[in-house]
């Protein structure tokens, strides 16, 4: 086949920047993988597609329209959010509880669960059920009153008995020496 010029396909477009316009779009597609409407015969892409905009192969107005959108540096998209969100519900108002941070942001349960814990309160009963009556009694006393067998014991006073007996048991041990 002879060779494509530029005359025999300027009469399919409005202007020459036009074809430029519209070849590129083709060649680009024919790049990408697309399949050519005209024989390949050794040519490259860009030979293959003027030869089909001079055919009439291809219509301008599409490779036009698709080389415009491709440029737009601002696309147009619909938005289906909103219905799905509505469908979905927000769920900010259960989470919410009004806490408000120092800032004036509201806290949202991610924040509140960082919160440091209180202390574990145990009983005597929970700590003996524990140990399995192995560790020797413990006779914790609280600072205002004796305690007895029914009042809860904190971790704290827990850890300062025991330490109380193990101090005992060492100087027990070393005495008996």
């Amino acid at each position: 086949m002879a060779r494509v010029t530029v005359e025999d396909c300027i009469d399919k477009v409005e202007s020459p920047y036009e074809l430029v316009l519209v070849a590129k779009e083709r060649t680009t597609q024919l790049n990408s993988g697309v399949e050519p409407t005209v024989s390949i015969d050794n040519d490259k892409n860009t030979v293959i597609s003027l030869r089909e905009i001079a055919n009439e192969n291809v219509k301008v107005s599409d490779l036009k329209d698709s080389a415009v959108y491709k440029l737009r540096k601002h696309v147009e998209q619909v938005d289906d959010t909103s219905l799905e969100d509505e469908e979905v519900g927000d769920d900010f108002e259960n989470l919410y509880k009004g806490e408000i941070s120092k800032s004036g942001a509201p806290i949202l349960p991610s924040k509140r669960a960082r919160k440091i814990p209180e202390k574990i309160q145990v009983s005597k009963d929970d700590l003996a059920e524990i140990s399995g009556g192995a560790q020797p009694e413990v006779n914790v006393e609280t600072p205002e009153t004796e305690a007895t067998e029914s009042e809860d014991v904190s971790l704290d006073q827990v850890t300062e008995a025991e330490e109380q007996v193990q101090d005992q048991s060492s100087e027990d041990t070393e005495n008996n020496s």
